[in-house]
């Protein structure tokens, strides 16, 4: 056990320093007057003018329209795959509900996947669609923060920026090096990056052996980087192609919280408060360390019932002891703990183990940080849906003391108000009302593999994931439906856009006032206490909201394990 802890501070202390290395370039790179010759070239031929101010409104119509644009595109492609010429594999189109939920996954950087890679996909859809919209949902993410950013940094101005400059930056000096270079790394420890659609191999015993392949490595790349998730096979990151050895395994970890991390230093930076932008990063911290003790508490003490009947769980060294089911033995429990806490954490959705074989307070972590959206989160989005409860705790603890509540030097208003809590609600209302509908739907039944709370939890996991756009999957559930790949597409794209959207209107709102002066009165947002106040907030809110549909999945479950019963 000294040595997993051992290992978790060592991978966190890299990932604090990499918040001021990779903090610091973001806020040059949203602060910088000039464009290159690269960026001015892809303004015109978009056709559009980089000078031009957006009000939120403005910046806000441009991001959806463009996402409208390639998730249509998208679709499009996945439909007439069969046609597409240079696929020798000669994979089957996806049907209509299938391919919009796909595409409605990409573009949303959700990434759940209804399908199995290697047998649904050729390697030009693996590129023009699944690649493709990976780096233009994680770009968006990252630009629309920037934006919101500009906007409570602007000192009564209407704008929050150029979403086309955003953009075109975040994928050119931000996305495109990071993650060439980091699957230049991913190819030497030998993750395949080829064009061929497969390799015919002759095993030990002498049979030919049929071994898909194609361009992986890049596509892990960004999957990670960019919080996007899914995968190119179908076991995911527990796949040895899409995860070869135990250091990718670290490198994964470390990309998926690299840009949410640093994010919390740009926003310091940019309105000129770094105890701000390093409170937040506490906040994060503090949460994810919570979650990371429950998970890899649960994992490594096992299943008490395979102890009443003398299996000794402890013993083996191979195993490093615990609960084994789902997971690779050469990343154990410590790694596989980590991933299970980050890809949640961060809204990934990639996976090295299976989550169903999880504890059910293991189980639990996973569902409860997608339910909360607030533990270091995707790219971008994750920061602004932090500062969404950083403005609830603000506005709760000014109507406590009777003052009117402000956050940096602006008053939050009713209108203000009104905008979070559009953002705070869609949320629950869109996991716990497509949750409901699923379970009065008599073909529910057939796409589940357990009974029971676990059951439940499958059904409650996949919208659950959706929402939070984090693609993961409890395993166990058939969603390849009409039924689930329709609700589980809307509830993606509810996640995206009912929550960003709001926020770029708080930013938008904040940023056309004026700054008001710090009063004795003033709550401080870049203390202690507000860290904690802060992060009591979320579970309170979270702990009120979701409690309920967690009581009937992984929390009865526990108890009636702890009581013997099983399914």
């Amino acid at each position: 056990m000294t040595q997993d802890i051992t290992q978790f501070v060592f991978i966190l202390a890299i990932m604090t320093g990499l918040v001021v290395v990779l903090g610091k370039w973001m806020t040059h790179l949203f602060s910088s007057p000039s464009h290159n010759f690269l960026e001015r070239g892809t303004y015109r031929v978009l056709g559009v003018d980089p000078e031009e101010k957006m009000s939120w409104k403005r910046y806000g119509m441009v991001l959806v329209l463009s996402n409208a644009a390639m998730m249509l595109l998208g679709y499009v492609i996945l439909r007439v795959q069969d046609f597409l010429p240079g696929d020798l594999l000669a994979r089957a189109a996806q049907t209509p509900d299938l391919a919009f939920n796909t595409a409605a996954s990409f573009t949303t950087n959700t990434n759940w996947q209804a399908y199995s890679g290697e047998s649904s996909l050729s390697n030009f859809s693996q590129m023009a669609v699944i690649t493709f919209l990976m780096s233009i949902s994680a770009a968006t993410g990252v630009a629309a923060a920037g934006g919101f950013i500009r906007g409570l940094s602007r000192k009564k101005s209407a704008d929050i920026g150029n979403y086309w400059v955003d953009f075109t930056r975040v994928l050119y000096r931000l996305l495109l090096p990071l993650c060439f270079s980091m699957a230049i790394v991913y190819v030497w420890q030998g993750m395949p990056q080829t064009l061929s659609a497969d390799a015919i191999v002759m095993t030990l015993e002498g049979a030919k052996q049929q071994l898909i392949l194609g361009p992986v490595a890049s596509l892990e790349a960004i999957k990670h980087i960019g919080t996007n998730g899914g995968g190119f096979f179908g076991m995911n990151a527990a796949h040895p192609f899409e995860n070869p050895t135990p250091l990718t395994n670290t490198l994964h970890i470390l990309s998926m919280l690299l840009i949410p991390s640093a994010f919390t230093y740009t926003f310091g930076a940019m309105i000129l408060r770094r105890r701000q932008g390093w409170a937040f990063f506490a906040a994060f911290l503090i949460m994810f360390v919570g979650f990371l003790t429950l998970v890899y508490g649960s994992e490594h003490g096992g299943n008490p019932l395979l102890a009443s009947i003398g299996v000794d769980q402890t013993q083996s060294a191979l195993q490093g002891g615990g609960n084994m089911e789902g997971k690779e033995l050469r990343f154990g429990i410590a790694q596989t703990s980590l991933f299970v806490t980050t890809t949640t954490a961060a809204t990934t959705g990639s996976v090295d183990s299976m989550h169903s074989s999880l504890t059910p307070l293991g189980g639990f972590v996973p569902i409860a940080q997608m339910m909360l959206n607030n533990v270091f989160g995707g790219d971008g989005v994750g920061l602004i849906n932090l500062i969404t409860y950083v403005i609830l705790t603000v506005f709760l603890v000014g109507m406590m003391i009777g003052r009117t509540p402000e956050f940096l030097g602006r008053k939050i208003e009713a209108r203000e108000m009104k905008y979070v809590m559009i953002a705070v609600l869609a949320h629950p209302f869109s996991i716990l009302g497509f949750t409901a509908l699923a379970c009065l739907v008599p073909s529910t039944l057939n796409s589940l593999a357990n009974m029971g709370p676990h059951g439940f939890s499958e059904v409650l996991y996949a919208y659950t994931s959706g929402t939070a756009n984090n693609g993961s999957a409890f395993a166990g559930l058939n969603a390849n439906t009409p039924f689930f790949n329709t609700t589980i597409g809307l509830a993606m794209l509810i996640g995206r856009f009912f929550t960003l959207l709001p926020m770029l209107a708080v930013a938008g709102s904040l940023a056309a006032k004026k700054m008001v002066p710090e009063g004795p009165g003033t709550l401080s947002t870049a203390t202690p206490l507000f860290t904690g106040l802060l992060v009591f907030v979320v579970l309170v809110v979270g702990g009120l909201t979701f409690l309920p549909a967690l009581a009937l999945g992984p929390v009865v479950e526990h108890l009636m394990m702890l009581t013997g019963t099983t399914f």
